[in-house]
C-alpha cells in the first residue's frame, strides 16, 4: 500500500528520533514491542492499518549483529572455485562426448550457499550427532557430484559417466536414491516436491522424538530450492503447517536467482518480497540474504534512505538485466536515476560498481544467515538468497533468459571462468576442460578433511539397511484365515483393522507401526484407535474434546502414535515417505500403514508415489473404499476403476486387490517379511473394500499362490460331457463371479472353474520376467508363468472380471492358453447402489455368465440362440450405450 505524503515532517522526525533513541538504550526488541503496541492500540481506536509482512529490500541482518565465520575464507573460496570448475568440466565433457545434457547455471549460481552448508553446518551421522538431512535442489547437482569428487568419494571415472547409466556405474542426472542407492538420500528435481516432503520429514523427526524412539536433538532439515520452484502449489502448500507445528528443525534455502528457466520468475515484480509476504504471514522466521559485503559501506551512507528506495523501486527484470550488462550500464541505469546516487559512486570505477555483490555469493553474509537459522527457536527458518543465475559463465550465459539450456562454453568464456576464479590452468589445456584436485597434503584438502571430520565426516553416505524386525508369523492372523463366525459380514476394511490392530499390539514391532490417515478414520473403522494409540500432537490436547464422555473419544497426545493429517492426501503421503525411508534417515526402521479413498490416493498423489519408488521407500499405502461400483453412492470423482493400473508403472510397487481376510492377512505378513525382515527395497498397494459379505476359511495350501497372484477358490463339478469354462475374478467382483458359476452350473449344466486373482499386475510382472529369461536362454528348457502354469491342462475359454478398467485383467491376454475374455468398469463413475452399478458397467453376475456362454458359443460347446435367449432371460438391454464412452 503506498503511504499517504507526509504533512508534518517535523512530527515525523520526532517520532523517527524517539525510535532512534529507544533502539540504541534498549535495543530492537524493545522497539519491536513498542511498535506492535502502538499498532495494536491504533487498531482498537479504530485506525485502519493494513497488514503487510514485507520489510525493506536489504539484509534482515544488519551488518554489525551479523556473526562472523571461524574458516578460512581464502581456502573456502579456493576449494568453492574448484568444485564450480569441476562442476562446470563435468556438464561439459560429458556432452563432448555424449550430448546427454546437464546444467550449469542452477548450481553457479547456488555454489556459496552449499559450500558455507558443507565447511560448518552439516552434520553426518555420528556417535555424537543423529545427522542432518538435506533435499539438494535437483538442478544444483553437478554441484554435489563436483564437492564429493573433490572430497574423495567420487573418482573421475564416475565423473566422466555423468547421465551415461546403463553401464552400472554412471552418476544419475539428478538426485536418484534407487540409482545411487549410498549417495543420494532423497529424490528433488519433481519440483516442489522436495520443500513439501521436507516439511513433513522435520515433522516426522519431532513425532520419533516424542515417542522416544530416536534422538532427534540438534537435527536440523535443509531444504534448497529455486524461486521458481516456489510456484509449484506443492512448495508453499503446507507451510503453514511447518509454522503450527514450530518445526524449527527446518530451514529452506531459497536460491533467488530471479529466473526460472525461460526468463525472470518475478519481471514485474520482486521475489523475494513476495516470497518474505508469504512466508513471514505463514509464520516462519525469514531471513533475507540481499546485498553483498561491497554494498555495506553504500548503505552506510544512505542517511536518507535514498539508496534503499532504489533499490526498492527496482523489479526483478531489471536487476536481471544489470547483471547481464557491465559496471558501466549498472552506473547509468541503477544508480542514474537520482543524481545523489551518482554523486554517492563518484570515486567508484565502473569495475568497482560491477564487483557490488548479491548476497548469496557472499560467504560472510551467509553464514551469518546460516548461523542465526540455526539457532533459532520456535519457528521454522526461510533463508531468501538473492544471486545471479549462470554465475561466472559470462558471455556464455551469466543471468541471460537461455542461462538454464545452456550446456556447453566456448574458449572464451572458459578463459574468462578461469581468470575470474584464479584457476591454475595453462591454455593449451583449456579445451580439455580438465577435472581439478588438491593434493593430499595441500592447506585446501586438509581443511575440507578436517572441516567435515568436525562435522562427522564425509556427508554423502545413505544407510540401506537398519536392525531387522522380528515379523509375526502367519499364525498370528489366524482368526482373520478362518471362515466367518455365523456367516457374521464384514469388509476387506474392517479386516485391514483388525489386522492393524493385532499389529501394534505386538511386543516386537507393535511401536514400529505408524497408522497414517489423512482425514475419515471413522469411515474407515479406525476411531477406535483414537483412544488406545492417541493421534499425535506435538502440544498434547489443549481441549476438552466434544466426545470426550464416549468410549472411543477424539484422543491428541504427544506421544500418540497415529498421524491424522486432516484433509491433505499429499501431506499424508508425505509423512508416510518420511516413515517409509526412515531405515536410513533415521536408523529405525517403521512402518506405516496409510490408508485413503483409493481414487484420491493414487490419481492425486501418483507424483509422490513414483518419489516413493525413487526413494526406495517401505511400508503400506491403502486403498479403501476401492473398485468403481463399492463405493455406490459417491459417484464420479470418487469411484476408482484404475489406481492399480497407475500402480503397475512404478517399478519397485507390490499391488494387490484382495477379496477375502484371509487373502489380505496373507499379502500383509508376507509384505512385513520382505520389507522388515528381508529388508527389501519394495513397498505395498493394496485395496480394500467398504462392502459387507461373509469371508470363507483360507483353502488348504493356497499362501504361496495368493502371494503369486492367482489361486484356485473352487473347483467346477466333474461331469465328463459337460462344457467347462475358466472364471476369474477379483476383488469384490470375485463375488459376482462365484455367483455366475452357479448360474452357469444350474441353469446351463456347465462346469465353471472359479480363481482369485489378489494381482494381475504381479502375474504380469513374472510372466514378463519368464518371457524373457526364456528370449535369452533359447537352448534351455522354457519355462512358464505362473498364469500358464495354473490354467495349463484346464478346459474351456477364460472370462476375468474386476472393478477396475478392463486392461487391468486384459494385460495378461499374452499369457492365458487360449480364448481370454475380459470385463471391467470403464468409464466414469455413477451414483446407484452396488447391484445397479454392477450391471451398468456389465460386471455382475448376469454379464459374466453371458461372457461365458458367448465364449463357449465360439468353440461351438453353446449355441448362439442359447447365449441369445440368456441375454433376454437377464433383462439386458443389448443397444444400451456403451458404458465406457457415455
Amino acid at each position: 500500500m503506498e503511504l499517504q505524503p507526509d504533512i508534518d515532517p517535523q512530527e515525523t522526525q520526532e517520532w523517527l528520533d524517539a525510535l532512534d533513541s529507544v533502539i540504541a538504550s534498549a535495543g530492537g526488541e524493545r522497539a519491536h514491542f513498542l511498535l506492535e503496541k502502538l499498532i495494536e492500540k491504533a487498531r482498537r481506536s479504530g485506525a485502519y492499518l493494513p497488514y503487510s509482512a514485507r520489510t525493506a529490500y536489504i539484509n534482515t541482518i544488519p551488518t554489525g549483529k551479523e556473526e562472523r565465520s571461524p574458516g578460512n575464507n581464502a581456502i573456502e573460496h579456493r576449494i568453492r572455485s574448484y568444485v564450480r570448475w569441476n562442476a562446470m568440466a563435468m556438464v561439459l565433457r560429458a556432452n563432448k562426448k555424449n550430448n546427454v545434457g546437464g546444467h550449469i547455471a542452477s548450481f553457479a549460481s547456488a555454489a556459496t550457499l552449499y559450500d558455507v552448508g558443507y565447511n560448518h553446518f552439516w552434520h553426518a551421522p555420528s556417535e555424537t550427532h543423529g545427522g542432518d538431512l538435506v533435499y539438494t535442489q535437483g538442478h544444483s547437482s553437478p554441484g554435489t557430484y563436483a564437492y564429493a569428487f573433490l572430497f574423495g568419494e567420487l573418482s573421475q571415472e564416475q565423473m566422466d559417466s555423468f547421465r551415461q547409466e546403463t553401464g552400472g556405474n554412471g552418476l544419475s542426472s539428478y538426485p536418484h536414491p534407487w540409482l545411487m542407492p549410498t549417495f543420494w538420500q532423497f529424490p528433488t528435481v519433481s519440483m516442489g516436491l522436495g520443500p513439501l516432503m521436507a516439511i513433513y520429514q522435520a515433522r516426522f523427526m519431532k513425532y520419533l522424538g516424542s515417542r522416544g524412539l530416536v534422538n532427534t536433538e540438534e537435527r536440523k532439515i535443509w531444504a534448497f530450492m529455486g524461486d521458481g520452484e516456489m510456484d509449484e502449489p506443492e512448495s508453499l502448500g503446507a507451510i503453514s503447517l511447518a509454522s503450527r507445528e514450530n518445526l524449527d528443525n527446518l530451514i529452506f534455502v531459497v536460491n533467488c536467482n530471479l529466473q526460472r528457466l525461460d526468463g525472470p520468475v518475478r519481471g514485474n515484480g520482486k521475489i523475494i518480497q513476495e516470497l518474505e509476504g508469504a512466508f513471514r504471514g505463514a509464520g516462519w522466521n525469514v531471513i533475507k540474504v540481499i546485498w553483498g559485503s561491497y554494498w555495506d559501506p553504500l548503505l552506510a551512507k544512505d542517511t536518507k534512505g535514498l539508496l534503499q528506495k532504489r533499490m526498492m523501486e527496482c523489479v526483478d527484470g531489471q536487476y536481471q538485466n544489470f547483471k547481464s550488462r557491465d559496471g558501466a550500464y549498472v552506473r547509468e541505469h541503477f544508480f542514474g536515476k537520482y543524481p545523489e546516487l551518482l554523486e554517492m559512486v563518484a570515486n567508484m570505477s565502473d569495475d568497482d560498481i560491477w564487483r557490488l555483490n548479491r548476497g548469496g555469493h557472499d560467504p560472510y553474509k551467509v553464514y551469518a544467515a546460516y548461523a542465526a537459522a540455526v539457532k533459532h527457536t520456535g519457528q521454522p527458518t526461510v533463508i531468501l538468497a538473492k544471486t545471479i543465475k549462470g554465475y561466472g559463465m559470462g558471455e556464455a550465459g551469466e543471468a541471460q533468459n537461455i542461462t538454464h539450456q545452456q550446456k556447453k562454453m566456448g574458449t572464451t568464456s572458459l578463459k574468462a571462468f578461469r581468470d575470474r576464479f584464479g584457476l591454475d590452468i595453462p591454455d593449451d589445456k583449456i579445451d580439455e576442460v580438465p577435472y581439478l584436485t588438491f593434493a593430499k597434503d595441500s592447506p585446501e584438502n586438509v581443511y575440507m578433511q578436517e572441516r567435515r571430520k568436525m562435522l562427522g565426516g564425509a556427508f554423502h553416505r545413505r544407510k540401506t539397511k537398519a536392525q531387522a524386525l522380528q515379523v509375526p508369523p502367519l499364525a498370528t492372523f489366524e482368526s482373520l484365515l478362518k471362515a466367518s463366525a455365523d456367516g457374521h459380514e464384514s469388509s476387506t476394511t474392517m479386516a485391514y483393522v483388525r489386522i492393524l490392530n493385532i499389529l501394534v499390539k505386538d511386543k516386537q514391532i507393535g511401536k514400529h507401526i505408524v497408522p497414517i490417515v489423512a482425514d475419515e478414520s471413522r469411515t474407515f473403522g479406525m476411531e477406535g484407535m483414537f483412544r488406545q494409540l492417541g493421534i499425535w500432537s506435538s502440544v498434547g490436547q489443549l481441549y476438552t474434546p466434544q466426545d470426550a464422555d464416549q468410549l472411543m473419544y477424539y484422543k491428541e497426545d504427544k506421544h500418540g502414535q497415529i498421524l491424522q493429517e486432516g484433509i491433505c492426501e499429499a501431506g499424508a503421503m508425505s509423512s508416510w515417505i518420511a516413515a517409509a525411508t526412515s531405515y536410513s534417515t533415521h536408523g529405525i526402521q517403521m512402518i506405516p500403514f496409510f490408508i485413503f479413498y483409493s481414487m484420491f490416493g493414487f490419481q492425486r498423489i501418483g507424483d509422490l508415489a513414483w518419489a516413493a519408488g525413487d526413494m526406495r521407500c517401505r511400508g503400506f499405502l491403502m486403498g479403501g473404499t476401492a473398485g468403481r461400483t463399492t463405493l455406490n453412492g459417491e459417484g464420479l470423482q470418487h469411484e476408482d476403476g484404475h489406481s492399480h493400473i497407475v500402480a503397475s508403472t512404478i517399478p519397485n510397487c507390490v499391488s494387490y486387490d484382495p477379496a477375502f481376510a484371509y487373502e489380505l492377512a496373507v499379502i500383509i505378513q508376507d509384505g512385513l517379511r520382505r520389507m522388515y525382515q528381508e529388508q527389501e527395497d519394495i513397498y505395498y498397494y493394496i485395496t480394500v473394500m467398504n462392502e459387507n459379505y461373509s469371508h470363507p476359511e483360507m483353502p488348504a495350501g493356497a499362501e504361496k499362490n495368493i502371494l503369486h497372484g492367482m489361486y484356485l477358490f473352487k473347483s467346477g463339478s466333474k461331469r465328463s460331457k459337460s462344457p467347462r469354462v475358466q472364471l476369474l475374478g477379483a476383488g469384490t467382483i470375485l463375488r459376482e463371479v462365484i455367483a455366475a458359476a452357479e448360474i452357469l452350473n444350474q441353469e446351463y449344466n456347465i462346469n465353471a472353474d472359479i480363481w482369485s486373482v489378489t494381482s494381475f499386475n504381479e502375474l504380469r510382472r513374472e510372466a514378463l520376467d519368464v518371457m524373457r529369461w526364456n528370449m535369452l536362454h533359447p537352448t534351455q528348457p522354457a519355462k512358464q508363468s505362473h498364469v500358464e502354469n495354473c490354467l495349463k491342462g484346464r478346459e474351456g475359454p477364460v472370462v476375468a472380471a474386476t472393478d477396475y478398467m478392463k486392461i487391468y485383467a486384459d494385460q495378461i491376454r499374452e499369457f492365458v492358453p487360449g480364448r481370454y475374455c475380459v470385463l471391467g468398469t470403464d468409464g466414469f463413475g455413477r451414483s446407484d447402489t452396488r447391484e445397479k452399478l454392477r450391471h451398468f458397467f456389465e460386471v455382475d453376475r448376469f454379464y459374466i455368465t453371458i461372457a461365458a456362454l458367448k465364449a463357449l458359443s465360439e468353440e461351438g460347446e453353446v449355441s448362439n440362440q442359447q447365449v441369445a435367449e440368456a441375454i433376454q432371460k437377464y433383462g439386458i438391454d443389448p443397444e444400451k450405450p456403451n458404458p465406457a464412452i457415455s
